[in-house]
């Protein structure tokens, strides 16, 4: 149970490792591998409920016109749908339209998906952030059921929205709105069940309504997924005007029974409280942390504690942000030189700026060309580039990208008319790419604690990965 295991490659072999586990692992390899957890032990109950009220949701085609409805409070006339469309349009007109719209006295609170208009209704002052948060759960609810969420989907399915909608909402408050509960008794074969079998879970009347009881495995799991995004924005003269680090936390759980769990982190705010803040202990501070419901958040507003019964399979535990300066990971400088009307060349060259052992995997450099570009031809000192004409864009790809290192990419185009490309502007240029077993934040999962009433032994495993989010560096 203190021994910790670190999966090297296949086969398996493993060897003791510290409570804080380092992002070794041999970086040329393809997909990062997870790496084993101490071991301990939580506790905890539910979330506590969330406050809103929603009088009847609606779900309208393009046109407005309503395929569907649920009236839950019947303190608002259904026939006050028929003003939201006139409403949408006018507003759209005028170039005021948001995301809430009122008639005298009745709201309108709406999100568009595909060819589809989700709208709550509501007299009162209702927490408008649940409400939509609820809209979007729906949405995602049914995507789960029908794959894709269309007007031909809700069509095909309108006993089953039905019976959705009423497990979702009752009297304008969610209820059940995991979708893996509700598949347990709302299925797409309903009319084939038998009566004796077609008895509501005791999940959904449960305090934990997001996890079964009598879950069984033959070996207990956890794998963990520290994911890093980063956003980062470069000027022509490589000034940098935005960076970020957008980062989840992701769950696999495969764990019997009901187990209590607890994660621990290098979060600041919690070494400050236990005094373990100091030059040998690297700790960060956490940004808009949004965690699942299954968290109990007086734990964490108390202790920074993460403590929660987890629901079974994939799920993301939690979301963050740092709004820190980022040393750009890959760095970009280009040179763009034209010839008399009549051809263009363009050269790129590409340094990681991360650390030697570490290597990014599925680079693509997205380098921005005239429109009316023709007759490519290319020239890499690694990898390969590809044009694309329908986005106007040179593709360079590099399927492995070791840091410190530095690659040159050349391109040559004919180029009929130099004129155009001066009103066009120069779009920047795009990279993407995924690092593993690195996080640039310097997060660690420094523990994860799992008790079960059963006692049986869990192994708790962690991987590391920073990628892309919205990166660009602009040209001059």
């Amino acid at each position: 149970m203190n021994s910790t295991a670190h999966l090297e490659a296949s086969p398996l072999r493993r060897s003791h490792l510290g409570a804080h586990l380092s992002a070794g692992a041999s970086a040329g390899r393809r997909k990062p591998r997870y790496r084993r957890l101490p071991a301990l032990s939580p506790r905890l109950p539910g979330p506590p409920a969330a406050t809103m009220s929603a009088s009847a949701v609606f779900i309208l085609d393009v046109k407005g016109k309503p395929l569907i409805s649920r009236n839950y409070k019947g303190d608002v006339a259904m026939s006050e749908i028929e003003h939201f469309m006139p409403l949408l349009m006018q507003r759209e007109e005028e170039g005021a339209l948001a995301p809430l719209l009122s008639h005298g006295q009745v709201h309108f609170l709406w999100i568009k998906h595909s060819n589809l208009y989700l709208v709550a209704t509501t007299l009162k002052n209702a927490n408008a952030s649940l409400v939509y948060s609820f809209l979007y759960k729906t949405v995602e609810v049914f995507s789960e059921y029908f794959k894709e969420l269309e007007e031909e989907s809700i069509r095909d399915n309108f006993v089953i929205v039905y019976e959705l909608l009423d497990e979702l909402m009752d009297f304008g408050f969610p209820q059940t709105t995991d979708s893996k509960i509700l598949q347990e008794y709302i299925t797409q074969q309903g009319n084939k069940l038998e009566t004796g079998k077609s008895r509501v879970p005791p999940t959904v009347t449960n305090a934990v309504s997001w996890r079964s009881e009598g879950i069984k495995y033959k070996k207990n799991e956890v794998f963990i997924d520290v994911i890093e995004s980063v956003n980062l924005l470069v000027n022509a003269n490589g000034s940098v005007l935005l960076s970020e680090i957008v980062g989840t936390i992701k769950l696999k759980v495969f764990l019997s029974g009901m187990p209590e769990l607890r994660l621990g982190l290098n979060d600041r705010v919690l070494f400050e409280l236990t005094g373990l803040s100091g030059s040998k202990n690297k700790s960060v501070e956490l940004e808009d942390v949004k965690f699942h419901q299954c968290v109990r958040l007086s734990r964490f507003d108390n202790d920074r504690t993460i403590s929660f019964i987890p629901p079974d399979g994939d799920f993301e535990l939690m979301s963050y942000r740092l709004s820190t300066q980022v040393k750009p990971l890959i760095w970009i400088e280009s040179v763009i030189e034209k010839f008399s009307h009549s051809r263009v060349e363009i050269m790129v060259k590409a340094k990681g700026q991360f650390k030697k052992q570490s290597v990014a995997n599925g680079v693509e450099i997205s380098v921005p060309v005239p429109s009316d570009a023709d007759s490519p031809r290319f020239k890499t000192s690694v990898g390969s580039a590809k044009y694309v004409p329908e986005k106007n864009v040179v593709i360079w790809s590099i399927k492995s990208f070791p840091g410190g290192k530095e690659y040159l990419m050349r391109a040559h185009f004919g180029l009929p008319s130099v004129e155009k490309e001066e009103v066009e502007g120069r779009p920047p240029i795009g990279v993407k790419f995924e690092i593993p077993y690195f996080t640039v934040s310097g997060i660690q999962v420094r523990y994860m604690k799992i008790i079960e009433k059963s006692g049986y032994q869990a192994l708790p495993w962690v991987r590391y990965i920073t990628q892309s989010g919205d990166y660009q560096l602009r040209t001059s």
